[in-house]
């Protein structure tokens, strides 16, 4: 089923769409293609591909191993010291950044030759526009939180190549607009598992409006998606029972907002950088092993042994190094052969829960009991406890301050989103990267790594952009 629906919507893109808006995006005229119901909706497909692709591997691998709490080999092995991103790292990212812009380029295509189009209704028209519109702001919201002000290339100016940075103010604009018209137009179920909806409009958003430190706006879009019923948490029993989140056969779970979605015909070759290649959880060839943390590391040793995750998230396998290596057991396909099928999770219905707690916490100046209660959901099913019915495990009200609770929902994110690139960018949104940073791994962060260098390959042929007075600090 799984293999099914996801070749479907391949095809779709690679068929229909990837060799014209890939290759050509000029040849495409709107009297030629975008005449169809089914040209446009493959057009909207393919502006996902640039996100799922190959290409865009480094967002992860970068991002995994940049974090505090994660060791990274080879070329990322370098940003464990943290004295600055070495010539590799910069390289990989300049993938990412076209990656971003390709999909950018995708999504502006489709906004600016759909209208064209006299076979679709009104409300059709609406929802492929605001569909590629939630894919547009996904990928501004990338970019700015790693490179800070970019070019905004819109429908509007797609064609000119001399752009200027952008404000980080002008960019969040665009993102907030972009994600605030795909929220009112999107369907409450996606056309497609691996589309967006609805409420993954909503997800983003509440997460933009957390980075932006606007907690009313924050704690009411994560409150609308959890009043909605639409979600609720797996309940675990046993650490085998995370297979159920993230396991390979997986189809979809009632956590899922908005994953990237793979199958063993198109999989996530990221996780070629996961596990040792005798473990059984992958044959994989010369990459493997890319993340691991150990077993002395403050951060593991700190994680309660009682939690399921910690349990069924690691597992032992000396690379090397030594005997306390650990290697990630979150990601595994023990039927695999090349191309594994787990689907990587932007957004889950536990950040929802956190982003919540924390936005709450904020704007009330300390915890609520609606609050409290969004945080005991995630830490009892940790545990294997209902996640619905108190437990022995629940944090209390009692003598819990502001600052207190704010430590635990970071902690308790950092437990929940390990491997899911979220620790680095909880670390830039809170200013807490190089105390952190400190803490876990006793090294001293250089400034000019919260933000990357913007690419030569962007410098190269976008003359708006001075290569010295416009390029980020420290490059």
């Amino acid at each position: 089923m799984k293999n099914a629906i996801f070749v479907t919507l391949i095809l779709i893109v690679l068929c229909g769409c990837e060799k014209t808006l890939l290759e050509n995006p000029k040849s495409i005229a709107a009297e030629t293609f975008y005449t169809s119901k089914d040209e446009v909706e493959s057009a909207v497909n393919a502006s996902y591909f640039g996100l799922q692709s190959s290409s865009f591997n480094s967002y992860n691998t970068i991002l995994m191993s940049l974090s505090d709490v994660v060791y990274g080999r080879g070329s990322l092995a370098a940003m464990e010291e943290y004295n600055g991103f070495s010539s590799a790292n910069i390289t990989n990212m300049q993938g990412v950044w076209s990656q971003l812009y390709i999909c950018i380029r995708n999504a502006n295509l489709v906004i600016k030759n759909a209208k064209v189009s006299d076979k679709l209704s009104e409300k059709e028209l609406a929802t492929a526009i605001s569909e590629v519109k939630f894919l547009r702001g996904l990928s501004y919201f990338m970019l700015v939180r790693l490179w800070g002000g970019v070019p905004l290339r819109t429908e509007e100016n797609m064609e000119i190549i001399d752009i200027p940075r952008s404000s980080v103010a002008e960019v969040y604009k665009q993102i907030l607009s972009d994600l605030n018209d795909a929220e009112r137009n999107l369907p409450d179920k996606p056309r497609l598992l691996g589309t967006a909806s609805k409420w993954s409009a909503k997800a983003v958003l509440s997460d933009v409006y957390l980075t932006l430190k606007q907690y009313k706006e924050a704690m009411d879009k994560s409150k609308e998606i959890i009043d909605s019923k639409e979600f609720e948490l797996v309940q675990i029993s046993a650490p085998d029972d995370y297979e159920n989140i993230f396991g390979a056969d997986l189809l979809t779970s009632t956590e899922e907002i908005f994953y990237f979605k793979y199958n063993d015909q198109y999989g996530w070759s990221l996780m070629n950088f996961f596990h040792h290649s005798a473990s059984g959880y992958k044959p994989y060839g010369a990459n493997y092993f890319s993340f691991f943390l150990s077993k002395t590391d403050r951060f593991y040793e700190e994680w309660d042994d009682r939690d399921l995750r910690k349990q069924h998230n690691f597992y032992s396998w000396d690379i090397g190094i030594g005997p306390n290596t650990l290697l990630f057991k979150k990601f595994i396909d023990k039927n695999g052969t090349v191309n594994p099928s787990n689907d990587f999770p932007l957004y889950r219905y536990p950040e929802i829960l956190m982003i919540f707690a924390e936005s709450s916490n904020q704007l009330n100046n300390g915890p609520t009991d609606e609050s409290l209660e969004a945080f005991n959901k995630l830490k009892r099913r940790s545990y294997g406890y209902p996640s619905n019915l108190p437990s022995i495990v629940d944090v209390d009200l009692s003598g819990l301050t502001k600052d207190r609770f704010f430590d635990l929902i970071l902690q308790e994110r950092s437990y929940e989103t390990i491997l899911e690139c979220k620790r680095w960018f909880d670390l830039l949104r809170t200013g807490l990267a190089s105390e952190y940073v400190k803490i876990h791994t006793g090294k001293t962060l250089k400034e000019s790594m919260l933000l990357w260098p913007i690419p030569e390959e962007e410098l190269s042929y976008n003359k708006a952009i001075d290569r010295v007075k416009d390029q980020n600090p420290g490059y």
